[in-house]
């Protein structure tokens, strides 16, 4: 059986940090969907909006499909923003991947809190990211914004310091 830990949560709360440490405390490879987002902004260019969405999408089809070619009894654990498609879509990735054990480590800070950070990090990010004008979104959808809430669930407030040994007790459950 294979295992992944969603690390999930809106841009800017937090999630590649803990995704980061829970890979290391782990030993499982790390997928982050912008780090497979930002080769395709590399080799294929940048665009509007709808296209970074499709990179997106892709992307996070190529997260699934690694993980599918990866030996039964292996785990990973991956990083995105889950929300941005319907869960009927993660649900089919994970199928299709031949993922038996899901757990949801859901990150989250005030939005405040996030919309700071993404503004302090545009000057570092791919220009095929959302610039500076999508801050207002992202605090409003920061400030609705769930978990999936379907699989062993893990809430982290980024803003405090990490106790990465209860956490990685929490989604080994």
């Amino acid at each position: 059986m294979k295992r992944i830990i969603l690390v999930n949560g809106v841009p800017a709360s937090g999630k590649s940090t803990v995704a980061r440490e829970l890979s290391r405390a782990t030993g499982w490879p790390l997928l982050a969907l912008d780090t497979i987002k930002e080769a395709f902004f590399d080799h294929l260019g940048t665009g509007d909006r709808a296209y970074n969405r499709r990179f997106g999408q892709a992307s996070y089809q190529a997260m699934f499909d690694l993980v599918r070619d990866f030996p039964d009894g292996s785990g990973a654990v991956a990083d995105a923003w889950f929300g941005f498609q319907p869960v009927e879509v993660l649900e089919a990735h994970i199928a299709r991947a031949g993922i038996g054990k899901v757990a949801e480590v859901w990150c989250h800070a005030p939005p405040a809190v996030v919309a700071e950070r993404y503004h302090a990090r545009l000057a570092q990010r791919s220009a095929g990211h959302l610039g500076a004008d999508y801050i207002p979104e992202l605090t409003d959808l920061a400030a609705r914004a769930r978990p999936i809430g379907k699989w062993t669930l893990a809430e982290v407030d980024t803003t405090q310091p990490l106790d990465l040994k209860a956490l990685v007790a929490r989604v080994n459950n």
